[in-house]
């Protein structure tokens, strides 16, 4: 009855969140275009179907996602696992001590992120729109892997308790630095490649790693600390993204150079017209 009662609120709550979507959606229709909403009656169907979707979405994080990010945050970093001796945190830190910590973060990052939907969808259409210049795979896997970089970093930056704005400033200026020296038809993709990751799939157990960290480290704020994490995972992929496009150009130039065969570089604009 208990979980009756929590499915029935999140219905609710998520009819209330969508109902503005459906308001500005309705008054364009019937009075600026003045026009009959076309296939109304699958509308509604679908509309149905994403409530009832976000309904037990938002559930399951409640009930399932959250907690485990948590759980596992506290565990990987119990007294045993960290190796010591008296068996109580103490207040000096040891960074290296939270070794397992980085590898779970690092871990986590990269097979979320190869699984967002957002990504996938990204990928699949600049694979598409470049002629197949541009790897669907190669894109997930250099996006994956800034976020697991991304996230790893920022769990660092829990552990040792540093400030977060000179990770993010000095993370942009290498972003705009590396900007200038990247192939122009590659930038607006690994920009946007940062915003995918913050999606459904990522952002729960990101979020709940952060906190769960914060919580579990003497000393450390979970509003202060334990947030930040989505930060660095939006940052990496930039970085990534424009270093493998930059190392696909550098190898194509090189095979050229040395006579074998030439992959396709990224596509020109005269290739797309």
């Amino acid at each position: 009855m208990s979980l009756l009662a929590d499915l029935l609120q999140s219905l609710a709550e998520t009819v209330r969140d969508v109902l503005p979507i459906v308001g500005v959606l309705a008054f364009f229709q019937l009075f600026v275009l003045r026009q009959r909403m076309p296939n109304l009656m699958r509308l509604v169907q679908g509309l149905a179907l994403v409530i009832a979707g976000l309904a037990f979405f938002l559930l399951g994080l409640e009930l399932a996602v959250f907690p485990v990010g948590k759980a596992m945050a506290a565990q990987l970093t119990a007294p045993e696992i960290l190796g010591l001796a008296d068996g109580q945190h103490s207040a000096e830190v040891d960074p290296l001590g939270y070794f397992w910590v980085y590898v779970f973060a690092f871990a986590i990052g990269f097979s979320t992120t190869i699984a967002e939907p957002a990504l996938i969808a990204v990928s699949l259409k600049a694979e598409e729109l470049s002629a197949g210049s541009i790897s669907a795979w190669g894109l997930r896997l250099a996006v994956a892997t800034g976020v697991a970089i991304g996230i790893s970093l920022g769990t660092f930056r829990i552990v040792v308790g540093a400030p977060l704005h000179y990770f993010i400033g000095v993370g942009y200026v290498l972003v705009v630095i590396q900007t200038l020296f990247a192939p122009r038809l590659i930038v607006p993709l690994a920009y946007d490649s940062g915003g995918v990751t913050t999606s459904t799939v990522t952002v729960p157990l990101v979020a709940a790693l952060g906190l769960g960290l914060a919580e579990s480290i003497p000393g450390r704020s979970p509003l202060i600390d334990g947030f930040g994490l989505i930060a660095f995972a939006s940052l990496f992929p930039m970085l990534t993204v424009m270093t493998y496009a930059q190392a696909s150009e550098w190898r194509a130039a090189r095979n050229g150079t040395q006579g074998g065969p030439t992959p396709r570089p990224l596509a020109s604009e005269e290739d797309r017209t």
